[in-house]
């Protein structure tokens, strides 16, 4: 019995190796027969939407719907870079859709699901971008683009995001403790699992008096990172390079 973790794989047709990665590991023997695979966002680079008539897309989508039709219930969360994936990606790829801050119960343990950018609100500059681009205008409104003016728009907010990082204290972009409580607080949660600040760790502490624990899952930029919980606890992991 292990349920399945990984988030921040930014697939992208400049690191084939991680696609293959991502496509090999899907295809193992540990995931055929895992009770479910969560992907908490950020799956690929950049997603101009479920239009997207690229390669790249259609392997995800043949990849992850074999897993579902093996039987595993493959999970998704979009993150900031993949938030205009939508209904007609996940039939086609067999994911179901989660809300960001989504509770599961992981053997018998109440745990929430995030992707974790909410967290950073001591980035206000990203948060007010954040919270621009979620609303359904500016959705609708880059949606109606040609597909190579939306592969452009992409390509320069990816430049954007890289200026935005390179000029910003880590500690800024890293997630707000007092963030994360009350996000833990207003789900009833004692344990959080999340990805986004490309920090693999597992951070235990105390919250209102009770042990509590925040596991951060790692991106796939150089090679994998794998969070495996079972009954028995949870295993961060490096997936070996290809």
């Amino acid at each position: 019995m292990s349920t399945l973790f990984i988030a921040d794989l930014h697939l992208d047709d400049s690191r084939p190796h991680i696609t293959s990665l991502f496509e090999n590991f899907l295809a193992s023997d540990e995931v055929r027969h895992a009770d479910a695979l969560y992907i908490l966002g950020d799956l690929v680079e950049a997603w101009i939407g479920d239009d997207d008539d690229a390669e790249l897309p259609q392997r995800i989508a043949r990849a992850t719907r074999a897993l579902r039709d093996a039987g595993v219930p493959v999970y998704f969360m979009v993150g900031n870079r993949d938030f205009l994936l939508g209904e007609a990606f996940a039939e086609r790829a067999g994911f179901t859709l989660l809300e960001d801050g989504t509770v599961h119960d992981l053997y018998g343990k109440p745990t929430l699901l995030m992707h974790g950018d909410v967290l950073c609100t001591d980035d206000v500059a990203y948060q007010t971008v954040r919270r621009n681009v979620r609303t359904p205008e500016w959705k609708a409104q880059v949606l109606s683009m040609s597909l190579d003016a939306r592969r452009a728009f992409a390509a320069k907010a990816r430049e954007d995001s890289r200026a935005h990082t390179g000029s910003t204290k880590e500690t800024i972009m890293d997630v707000n403790a007092d963030a994360v409580a009350q996000a833990m607080r207003d789900a009833g949660v004692q344990t959080v699992i999340h990805g986004h600040t490309h920090r693999p760790a597992v951070h235990r502490f105390e919250l209102d008096g009770s042990p509590a624990t925040r596991i951060v899952l790692g991106d796939w930029y150089e090679q994998g990172s794998l969070l495996r919980v079972t009954p028995a606890g949870a295993e961060l992991q490096a997936l070996p390079t290809p």
